[in-house]
């Protein structure tokens, strides 16, 4: 009869890297709190060994769950890929996984993931979707769990908030096309409510007030971020006295909507008119025409709110509350000079 195959205990680890048990549970809990070559070692030691962490039994005894909640208003929505997946990497290296709630925008969904908080399944939360949890799902044990924003930011929220300086950006892009000789200029606004929106559409009415060039409201249509919607506003611009030089649409989904429209309907773009979006999601430079539009930084923005977090998680003073990035007027095909 074999005798079982005993397994990997931490001591075996702590012996084979020449360090205490102490300074692997820390390395193993707090990767970032160890001497990067005492971590190496112990982390050498951890593959060679095979060791496993018990993670419920840390959890119990520290009374954290070491993961994160990140709530989104749409997971279907190319744009928090990258964004997820610098939230994704900076917690790994801090010994910490990632948990995502799509709300699908449902108040009533954002109360369900509540449930992972209140009873202490995470110990810290990224709010990607623009509102604040429900009041009681924002605690734990009478204590707000650390908390950051990112991406939309909260009206009237005093949380730790990291973004792109989406009003600056917008009038970067507006004033490129201003520079393309475009006059005429049509902008295709996201949704009434959301934030990003109007910083974008300001940014947008700043350039044209500077440039001296009069807004045409005819040509400000609404729309929701989608393609569909893209594609509706082509139809309605079509329906003018007379098409824009150029349109400006909110994000990268109705841009493409637009030269969809178009498209089907004989206009081509930019021979005939100029679209610029917002945001370089992945398919914007595979697009026909490759997509003029302003690049965020997204993993970037997610890797700042991470580490803002878990500072927070650790009870360390945060060097800044409000981080704005900026960005970047990414020239492609589908705009031109006239």
């Amino acid at each position: 009869m074999h005798k079982p195959i005993r397994k990997p205990r931490i001591g075996d680890v702590a012996a084979r890297a020449g360090v205490s048990t102490a300074t692997v549970s820390r390395t193993l809990a707090s990767p970032d709190q160890v001497r990067p070559k005492t971590r190496d070692a112990v982390m050498k030691a951890v593959r060679e060994t095979g060791y496993v962490l018990n993670v419920a039994a840390r959890n119990l005894r520290t009374s954290r769950s070491h993961a994160v909640l990140a709530v989104l208003p749409d997971a279907s929505n190319i744009f928090f890929s990258q964004v997820l997946r610098g939230i994704s990497d900076t917690l790994h290296q801090h010994g910490y996984s990632l948990v995502i709630a799509d709300t699908a925008n449902d108040p009533a969904r954002e109360r369900e993931h509540a449930a992972f908080i209140q009873g202490g399944r995470v110990d810290g939360v990224l709010l990607l979707n623009g509102r604040l949890l429900p009041s009681p799902a924002a605690k734990r044990n009478g204590h707000r769990v650390p908390t950051v924003s990112l991406c939309e930011r909260i009206p009237g929220s005093r949380l730790p908030h990291v973004e792109t300086a989406n009003r600056e950006a917008a009038r970067a892009m507006t004033e490129h096309l201003l520079k393309l000789g475009h006059r005429h200029i049509g902008y295709l606004r996201g949704p009434a409510a959301n934030v990003l929106e109007h910083d974008r559409h300001a940014g947008f009415c700043d350039a044209l007030a500077a440039a001296g060039v009069a807004l045409d409201p005819q040509l400000v249509l609404s729309g929701d971020f989608t393609i569909a919607a893209g594609e509706a506003a082509a139809k309605d611009y079509l329906a003018l006295p007379q098409l824009p030089d150029a349109i400006f649409a909110c994000n990268d989904a109705m841009a493409m909507g637009l030269i969809r429209g178009f498209t089907a309907a004989g206009i081509t773009v930019p021979d005939r008119i100029s679209i610029a979006g917002f945001d370089d999601i992945e398919f914007a430079a595979a697009y026909i025409p490759a997509l003029t539009t302003v690049h965020q930084s997204r993993g970037d923005i997610g890797a700042r709110a991470a580490a803002m977090l878990v500072d927070l998680m650790r009870g360390n003073k945060l060097a800044s509350r409000d981080i704005r990035l900026s960005a970047e007027v990414v020239m492609r095909d589908s705009t031109r000079a006239v």
